[in-house]
């Protein structure tokens, strides 16, 4: 018995969870009524379980204060809504992609949001003026759709008002050139992803004040890199500015490189992990 309590408190996993467990009134207090304590409990879990890192190298403190400010944003760590993030040996909670459109979404402001990666074999047109509108085909399915090439965002207001943003493949390898997470991370393992979270941040500069993630954001540690910036004047950040700018890395990897993936798998998912599936990203 000895033996097995001694194995048990060495294992970081096993203490992790004990840990979790110890949280559950602070998870209770901050998470929203839809989420259930052993729902969002069981996803930091596997989501740990999936990245040893953080459970062996991350400190402690900043792994559990990550897992209570996505309890406060309401988004569970799955990779899909959000993620934790090591930024050094610190861990980062991150809002991913889901999580800030699902934000967007419940603001109550924005009847439908969207953002997207373009493909050089798409079919692409975009008009601005008083009507902004986009049409976007994607070839059939047995065809590929070639190497990225832009982005875009588009929201429809309550009011009928229709948003829309563009940027090339250009624009958004600049922002990611100035970010701290250019060489690994998101920019490397889900292109896609952070080149759809770009071009809705810009978007967010012009959405209503209610949808620009003011709390969310406000409470993320990640900060800009003042050094990259000091070569060229730069506008003031939106709310969504620091979601490019989560960890810090060595190599870089093409967009179109088979390793740079438009997001997360199945199997990098909590609830994949825990069995129970994961719902395709709906925007």
């Amino acid at each position: 018995m000895a033996t097995q309590l001694a194995t048990r408190s060495n294992d970081p996993i096993a203490v992790v969870r004990q840990n979790l467990t110890q949280m559950a009134p602070q998870f209770e207090a901050a998470l929203p009524k839809h989420i259930s304590v052993e729902k969002f409990t069981r996803v930091a879990l596997t989501a740990i379980q999936n990245n040893p890192d953080l459970a062996v190298k991350a400190d402690r403190r900043s792994l559990f204060g990550a897992c209570v400010r996505l309890a406060q944003d309401g988004l569970l760590p799955d990779g899909r809504e959000g993620a934790i993030v090591m930024f050094g040996d610190k861990a980062q909670a991150m809002p991913m992609i889901a999580g800030v459109l699902k934000k967007i979404r419940q603001s109550g402001e924005v009847a439908k949001v969207s953002a997207q990666v373009v493909y050089e074999k798409d079919e692409f047109v975009w008009h601005l003026g008083f009507d902004e509108d986009v049409t976007h085909n994607p070839p059939p399915l047995d065809q590929p759709r070639g190497k990225p090439i832009g982005a875009y965002a588009t929201a429809v207001l309550k009011d009928g008002s229709r948003l829309l943003e563009v940027m090339s493949l250009e624009e958004i390898e600049k922002v990611r050139a100035v970010s701290r997470a250019k060489g690994n991370g998101p920019w490397v393992q889900w292109w896609g992803e952070m080149a759809r979270k770009t071009v809705m941040r810009r978007l967010s500069k012009r959405l209503p004040m209610s949808t620009d993630l003011v709390d969310d954001l406000d409470r993320d540690e990640t900060l800009p890199r003042e050094d990259v910036l000091e070569h060229e004047p730069q506008p003031a950040m939106s709310r969504l500015d620091a979601l490019e700018h989560h960890i810090e890395g060595e190599n870089t990897i093409a967009p179109d490189s088979p390793n740079a993936e438009e997001g997360p798998g199945d199997s990098e998912r909590g609830e994949a992990f825990a069995g129970e599936g994961v719902e395709g990203q709906d925007v």
